[in-house]
């Protein structure tokens, strides 16, 4: 466990930066509160009565003053576009580690783009995307390629019962759409793929007790980004569920409300992953309850693997990469339910 060791968490006021802290804090790290808000820093340290630094990705001295005497940081604040590059810089200058829960696809090709080459030769381990999408698709995708060194496709496929999105889901979206301008991104044939047409509309057969479900396909995730980085698969698609996808993009949808005491909504989920190579299939998939809180043991067991030497690659990794998957995922329970199928089984 943390063993009493400062982590510092950029953004820790956010919804999923406080399911980060109290994670962390459970497994007995000592959380190091920052971000650009005071007030709401202030009153999230007296909550847990932790230390609270402000500091602002804009400002590289007080980045640094964050992150000083800690054992790594964890980076929660959206939009990552913006937060990433200056988080990466202070914790190259700290020499600690560097994680964060990134979905947007721009901002996690940026850090493999920008910083995998100096992170290597640095020694340092930055994991991107470390989160719901991006880390727990990418060690399905892993787990269940087991010992195939190659696959033709990957499909990612998201059945979220709702999905009431965040003020900073929000904002990162907007982003996004911004950088991208009219086009949506595929990754295909090894490449990514600007295309201008709609996403197409499908239908996808999830496990029981969920089911055949409507889906947006091409619905292009963090996952994409993080798979490709380092199994050998063409092409990765993944998909999202019909409701959910209306859901986050409706302008009035509320935001995420509690239903027990750790704040968690009432969200369920299913993660549902199959590999192909030639007629051969494998599958893997991982349910559970709200995306954002899920989020939190993610990213708490990447961290404490990083720190303990549990990795398998140093420099910009995506999870499946670093870490050893099956191993990883089962550490997860109680959080998800887990079904990875035999290796070389057919679905």
């Amino acid at each position: 466990m943390g063993s009493g060791q400062p982590v510092a968490v950029f953004g820790a006021y956010g919804h999923t930066g406080r399911f980060v802290v109290a994670e962390l804090a459970a497994r007995g790290f000592v959380p190091v509160l920052s971000g650009r808000n005071a007030q709401a820093l202030g009153e999230l340290a007296r909550a847990y009565r932790l230390e609270a630094r402000v500091a602002s990705a804009d400002d590289p001295v007080s980045l640094d003053r964050a992150l000083a005497g800690t054992a790594a940081v964890v980076n929660c604040a959206g939009p990552f576009a913006s937060t990433t590059g200056p988080v990466i810089e202070a914790s190259l200058r700290a020499g600690i580690p560097y994680l964060d829960v990134a979905a947007e696809l721009e901002a996690n090709l940026d850090t493999f783009a920008h910083y995998r080459e100096r992170a290597r030769e640095a020694g340092a381990v930055v994991v991107p995307a470390m989160a719901f999408f991006g880390g727990l698709g990418d060690l399905l995708a892993t787990a269940a390629m087991g010992d195939w060194t190659h696959a033709d496709e990957a499909h990612i496929a998201y059945a979220l019962s709702s999905w009431h999105p965040t003020a900073g889901t929000r904002l990162s979206g907007a982003v996004s759409r911004e950088r991208r301008g009219d086009h949506r991104l595929r990754y295909v044939g090894g490449q990514w793929e600007r295309r201008t047409d709609a996403a197409p509309n499908l239908k996808w057969t999830f496990p029981e007790p969920v089911g055949p479900r409507q889906v947006i396909g091409e619905f292009t995730m963090a996952d994409a980004v993080t798979v490709a980085q380092h199994l050998s698969i063409p092409d990765v698609t993944t998909y999202m569920s019909a409701e959910a996808a209306r859901d986050v993009a409706a302008p009035h949808t509320p935001a995420p409300t509690a239903a027990d005491e750790s704040g968690r909504s009432d969200q369920t989920f299913l993660v549902d992953v199959v590999v192909r190579r030639g007629s051969a299939e494998r599958r893997a998939t991982a349910g559970g309850r709200d995306i954002y809180a899920v989020t939190a043991p993610l990213v708490a067991e990447a961290l404490e693997r990083v720190l303990t030497g549990r990795t398998r690659a140093v420099g910009v990794v995506s999870a499946g990469e670093v870490f050893d998957a099956p191993d990883f995922l089962h550490a997860l329970a109680p959080h998800i339910s887990l079904d990875l199928h035999p290796h070389g089984q057919h679905a």
